[in-house]
């Protein structure tokens, strides 16, 4: 389990352009807000 306020596991998905993006990437550079958004008109 994940506690609040710890740092994320990296992984690695694509983008919007379907190139491949690493969290590990960000790190320490820049802030990164994780957003998991369920697919539109799915119940949740």
């Amino acid at each position: 389990m994940i506690e609040v306020g710890s740092q994320a596991p990296d992984f690695e998905l694509p983008d919007h352009l379907g190139r491949k993006v690493r969290l590990s990437t960000f790190r320490g550079k820049q802030h990164v807000m994780l957003l998991f958004y369920p697919l539109d008109f799915t119940p949740t």
